[in-house]
């Protein structure tokens, strides 16, 4: 989200980042690296032990609360789960800043948790701190971004700043297929974060069966490299490969085998730095950490060009209506 937001500008406005916080180490770090902040002004911690006292003021309040508890590929713990209550601590920033606009991601698996119950009260909780919000669910696809990633993005603003905000319109007809992502241009050798994963011979010749665009379960497989598993839902992605023709299916964070997104041609898991081109990272950006953790970072994110999208609607609407920073 921030370097979406630091790439955004209209006319004069344009977003710089004051501070962040998060409690994963190798996640801060990376913003360190590649983000616009003095070292000091990001904090590692747990955000339930944070108090905001002593953080500078702020016009604006980017959060992606754990999507885990809400994900349609998880246990759907919902608001009851270890994560489900932490928005609640976004909440307490908005109250304690009051900035004049935020913006929240969550998962479009949040729509459906507890028959929109969940929702509804993350909603009602942030309108109550004095805010007007607009929801809308991406579908990134169609926002430059080569990859079928869905998500709930909550803009807010104010009560007493007057703006008719309206979300950006999709464009249905711009697709940009993961090969374009993966090709254009070329992958260097010694790019950043480009490591290789090892894959297992079974692995290797599982892969040579699966067309692309199926998976472990609707390929045609051998008895032998079949998968034993109890779960054979339909939005698997277990050695699903791409299909060069379309966007990616989405990259996660974590998972076991099978679950690192998988080349359409050659069979091989996607390197880090791959995953990073689907969630339309430059290549300049460096993850810190080891393959795991950055694995986990690059899945967890945002995608930059996506967010960027929304950060200059934003600030048209800002200009529009005349509203300065503080």
């Amino acid at each position: 989200m921030a370097l979406g937001a630091e790439k955004a500008q209209y006319k004069s406005y344009k977003m710089s980042h004051i501070w962040a916080c998060d409690y994963h180490k190798d996640s801060c770090e990376t913003f360190r690296k590649n983000i616009k902040i003095e070292n000091s002004k990001v904090r590692c911690a747990d955000i339930s032990t944070l108090e905001f006292d002593d953080f500078n003021p702020i016009d604006g309040l980017f959060f992606g609360f754990p999507c885990n508890d809400f994900s349609v590929v998880g246990e759907q713990k919902g608001i009851q789960g270890k994560y489900g209550s932490l928005y609640m601590h976004s909440v307490r920033a908005l109250e304690h800043f009051q900035p004049q606009f935020f913006i929240a991601e969550n998962v479009g698996g949040l729509l459906s948790a507890d028959n929109k119950d969940t929702f509804e009260r993350i909603c009602c909780a942030i309108q109550e701190c004095g805010y007007n919000i607009h929801t809308n669910l991406y579908k990134f696809e169609y926002y430059g971004v080569p990859q079928r990633r869905h998500r709930i993005i909550i803009v807010g603003f104010r009560d007493d700043i007057k703006i008719d905000f309206k979300h950006p319109q999709p464009n249905e007809t711009k697709i940009i297929t993961c090969k374009e992502a993966l090709e254009s241009p070329p992958l260097q050798p010694n790019a950043l974060n480009h490591d290789f994963t090892t894959q297992s011979k079974q692995v290797i010749e599982r892969l040579k069966h699966i067309k692309p665009g199926q998976n472990a379960f609707n390929a045609t497989l051998p008895e032998k490299l079949k998968l034993n598993l109890k779960s054979k839902a339909a939005i698997s992605q277990i050695y699903k490969r791409l299909d060069p023709s379309k966007p990616a299916y989405t990259v996660t964070g974590s998972g076991g085998g099978g679950t690192h997104v998988y080349h359409w041609q050659e069979p091989r898991a996607l390197t880090n730095r791959e995953r990073a081109r689907l969630q339309t990272f430059p290549d300049n950006f460096e993850f810190i950490g080891g393959k795991e953790s950055v694995r986990r970072q690059i899945g967890m994110a945002v995608p930059p060009k996506g967010v960027e999208v929304i950060c200059r609607a934003i600030l048209t609407a800002l200009q529009k209506y005349g509203i300065a920073p503080c």
